[in-house]
């Protein structure tokens, strides 16, 4: 896991796989994935991803195939970091 300015991202091949999410997860939607045939985004809560106390997530994987047992990108946003990310995400969007 790598965490840049309080964004946790968990690549979900690397060793360190299931180490980190260890609470109740509540899946809030899959969208599909544009430029795929069968990827996915899916979005969902995690309480306590990283052990008792730990404060609940937004979880968002990225899923090349909905097959996948784990979504092959993973990144866990803090509530506090939500609003600045749709944010800059609509600015990136007006660049598209």
């Amino acid at each position: 896991m790598k965490e840049y300015a309080g964004l946790a991202i968990v690549n979900p091949g690397d060793k360190t796989k299931g180490v980190f999410m260890s609470g109740k997860t509540t899946r809030i939607e899959d969208i599909a994935l544009s430029g795929t045939n069968d990827g996915k985004i899916s979005i969902a809560v995690v309480e306590e991803p990283y052990g008792p106390k730990s404060d609940s997530v937004v979880s968002i994987g990225i899923s090349l195939q909905t097959d996948s047992a784990e979504p092959d990108w993973k990144v866990h946003l803090p509530k506090a970091n939500i609003d600045g990310v749709i944010a800059a995400l609509e600015k990136a969007k007006e660049k598209l």
